[in-house]
């Protein structure tokens, strides 16, 4: 029997062993799984905790950046600004200011016969210039007063067109004056026609600068 007892006691003993060793794997494995929650939620909040610091650090460096951006802004429409008025300046020169006598109105004249172009562009420029002279010295009920308007406004639209696409004449102070011109008296005669005559203070600014255009041609510019 005792040998029995010790028999059925070992079976036991066996039993009571194995379920010892499941509750040490147990403790032993799930021991580390707290152990790597309790960390990974530590490593987190630290994480959330620099994103913050770094978030709060950098933001005047942003503001500043801003401010910066909207400083450059305004130098670059400042400058912009600077360059198309120097641009305009070479582009379209200004007129002298120095007062120019400005003739009485005519209704008698003689009415030119060598309109159109020579494709010689100083002959041309000179040319065109004493047809716009007679043109704005031109009073109410001039002979041929319309006539004289649609030639007039012909050979300016055609010297325009022809010698714009050559870039060393088109660069030439004498162009630059003579094509504003073109433009102010082609703009007159669109807006009121070939009958009525240019208002005085037109008349003026068109005097002032054939005077520009006849020194600028004399000097071979």
């Amino acid at each position: 029997e005792g040998l029995a007892m010790r028999h059925e006691d070992e079976p036991g003993k066996r039993r009571k062993n194995i379920y010892s060793a499941h509750c040490i794997e147990d403790s032993q494995t799930t021991k580390p799984n707290y152990l790597g929650y309790s960390i990974m939620v530590k490593t987190q909040l630290i994480v959330l905790a620099a994103v913050a610091s770094v978030a709060t650090a950098f933001a005047p460096m942003q503001m500043s950046v801003s401010e910066n951006g909207a400083a450059r802004r305004d130098f670059i429409k400042a400058a912009g600004t600077a360059a198309v008025a120097t641009v305009g300046s070479v582009a379209f020169p200004l007129v002298s200011s120095a007062e120019v006598e400005v003739p009485a109105q005519v209704t008698a004249y003689d009415f030119p016969t060598d309109w159109g172009l020579t494709f010689k562009y100083e002959d041309d420029a000179a040319k065109v210039r004493v047809h716009m002279v007679t043109a704005t010295g031109l009073g109410k009920g001039a002979e041929k007063m319309e006539d004289f308007g649609k030639n007039m406004k012909k050979e300016m639209v055609d010297f325009v067109s022809y010698y714009r696409r050559f870039p060393k004449v088109a660069g030439k102070p004498s162009f630059s004056t003579l094509y504003t011109s073109i433009n102010v008296l082609a703009g007159h005669y669109t807006s009121y026609g070939y009958k009525y005559p240019l208002p005085e203070k037109r008349r003026k600014r068109l005097y002032q600068e054939y005077a520009e255009i006849d020194k600028s041609l004399k000097r071979g510019r």
